[in-house]
């Protein structure tokens, strides 16, 4: 398995900055209402809360970086419990003992008496299951990312197929993509045409047929139509700087084919890459 190096680690992991920035207030709020039965909503607790929160910030930073730190010292494969069972120890332990400090110093410098009673044996033994679920999520996140990796490799191991599969009666077949002349829209169906003229319809939409195709090799023309390059023979200029397409002569199309003024100078790219 892949392990996060130190450059990509953070993406790895993302978006763990912006879940957390927004759920550690929320996480304050709800130790709030667990903790106190008669909250009064005054200024002593909005400052209050401010400092709880930026706390649960720092806290949760300090996890972050042990988890990066053992990312790079202890990896999840093959030594899968080893490395769950001191990260959470030591991610737990070491907030744990931070917020105990911090709020210690907080309490002697705003109060002048050290921490309630309560506070160790009640917000802790809430706050420590936060701590569960902040492993859980990187935890979490690491297997997906290890998930989206694994199958991001079985679809680049996918021979491609030189051609687009179409189905005809009983029939699958394979329309290559040299054989095919243009794909349009006709009342709500989609159609391939060949170079031989066949026509097939096709069960995908204009837009994801546009996803599977070549840009170098196919434009989409309007919201009808895409056009190979092996069919297009040139452009002729109509009025308001819109083009109409020419095609090969034995390529027989529905309708006239024109690209739109604001479309025509990526069509002109497109036919003549090197102009």
């Amino acid at each position: 398995m892949t392990q996060p190096t130190r450059l990509s680690r953070r993406n790895f992991y993302h978006p763990d900055l912006w879940v957390f920035l927004i759920a550690i207030p929320f996480i304050s709020a709800f130790n709030y209402y667990l903790t106190y039965s008669n909250i009064q909503f005054d200024s002593f607790l909005l400052f209050r809360f401010s400092i709880d929160t930026f706390q649960g910030y720092a806290a949760w930073l300090l996890v972050r970086w042990i988890i990066f730190y053992l990312d790079t010292k202890i990896p999840f494969q093959p030594l899968f419990l080893k490395r769950i069972s001191i990260q959470v120890v030591l991610t737990m332990v070491a907030g744990l003992v931070f917020l105990a400090l911090s709020t210690e110093l907080l309490s002697i410098l705003f109060k002048g008496e050290p921490a309630p009673i309560h506070f160790y044996t009640k917000d802790l033994v809430i706050i420590s299951i936060w701590f569960f679920v902040i492993n859980g999520f990187y935890i979490g996140m690491f297997f997906y990312r290890q998930w989206e990796d694994s199958e991001n490799e079985k679809q680049s191991l996918k021979p491609e197929l030189d051609g687009f599969p179409v189905r005809t009666g009983n029939q699958l077949l394979l329309v290559r993509y040299s054989d095919i002349a243009l794909f349009f829209v006709e009342e709500d169906y989609v159609q391939l045409i060949s170079n031989s003229g066949k026509n097939y319809l096709l069960d995908l939409s204009l837009d994801k047929i546009e996803q599977k195709l070549s840009p170098l090799d196919f434009f989409r023309v309007n919201r009808q139509y895409i056009v190979s390059r092996l069919i297009v023979t040139g452009f002729k200029r109509l009025e308001n700087g819109k083009l109409l397409v020419q095609l090969k002569t034995a390529i027989k199309s529905p309708e006239e084919l024109t690209v739109s003024r604001t479309k025509a100078p990526a069509f002109k790219r497109w036919f003549l890459p090197q102009e």
